[in-house]
């Protein structure tokens, strides 16, 4: 099978810890071929399929040049196996116009995972808010006065953006509500933005935990990613310290009651991250952590995935 992957420019992958690599080089190992582009690339032309400028390209197993490329060539989108959307956050306009062109494809025959119907359809913070049965106190506003009146309630607050990544923009309050002015002012733009406000889970101190979830099954290993230093943020991205560890009982309810519904929806891989208890985000657009997970525990969730997209391709 010839699998495209869209994803950030190859040269900025970090191979040591990329779970997209990790799923480039396990799909070379079954045969498969592997092709890249970046969303910039793609292009469509009236009364035609939609295309993409691609590389083909061959993994070295070398550290320094991981990656070598046979060839550069236009190809309709709808001409490979499968395609994988691998693009990292910003959920922006551009974002949003991708999975449009990559919907048109579909429609011409494409097999894209995940599905770009439910990639707009599932906003990684927003998601959560279906499932309230998981998740802990909640508010998404634009409204200052909303947020005073939720940290008066619940004393200990996080407050986010809705479309940042690796943490950041995550502010936390106290009780004494220190800068809880400023920090609204920051994050809402005077009303022009919206904001999430949770409750704290103190349950961080024993790590944010990303789950991941293939074709609607747990991987049974997850990462708990568990701040450093002064930090109230876990994510890998800021210092977060990475500690691979089974799931929970918890962990796996969760996970077996929005997998399957979210699995039918067309999102064959989800990383849902967990604080103690609580369901804190569902990520859609590229979850991570498969070689972190493979190299403290030996559960290849790369493997796990090539699998699950060998059978829906």
């Amino acid at each position: 099978m010839q699998i495209l992957f869209i994803v950030d420019p190859l040269a900025s992958f970090k191979i040591h810890k990329d779970s997209s690599f990790a799923m480039m080089r396990e799909a070379q190992r079954r045969g498969h071929t592997v092709s890249a582009c970046e969303v910039p690339d793609i292009h469509w032309v009236r009364g035609q399929a939609v295309t993409a400028q691609v590389q083909d390209i061959r993994l070295t197993g070398n550290k320094a040049s991981w990656y070598e490329v046979s060839n550069t060539r236009s190809a309709a989108l709808k001409d490979f196996g499968a395609i994988i959307m691998r693009k990292d956050p910003p959920f922006d306009s551009e974002y949003f116009y991708a999975t449009h062109l990559l919907g048109q494809a579909e429609r011409e025959g494409a097999k894209v995972f995940n599905k770009p119907a439910a990639l707009r359809d599932h906003p990684e913070k927003l998601a959560i808010m279906e499932f309230p049965q998981f998740i802990g106190p909640t508010l998404v506003t634009r409204s200052a006065a909303d947020i005073l009146a939720f940290h008066a309630e619940h004393q200990d607050i996080i407050l986010k953006p809705l479309d940042g990544m690796g943490g950041m923009g995550i502010f936390r309050v106290g009780a004494n509500g220190l800068n809880l002015g400023a920090i609204i002012e920051t994050l809402n733009l005077d009303g022009a933005q919206t904001v999430m406000v949770q409750k704290f889970l103190p349950g961080i101190a024993q790590g944010d935990k990303r789950i991941l979830v293939i074709a609607g099954k747990p991987v049974p290993y997850c990462l708990a990613r568990i701040p450093q230093g002064g930090e109230v943020r876990g994510n890998l991205a800021v210092g977060g310290k990475g500690v691979a560890q089974a799931i929970s009982s918890r962990d796996r309810d969760i996970a077996e009651a929005i997998g399957p519904v979210l699995a039918a929806r067309g999102l064959l891989l989800v990383g849902l991250d967990v604080i103690g208890d609580s369901l804190t985000e569902i990520n859609v657009t590229s979850p991570t952590c498969f070689q972190e997970i493979f190299d403290q525990t030996g559960c290849d969730a790369a493997a796990l995935f090539i699998d699950a997209l060998e059978q829906a391709a």
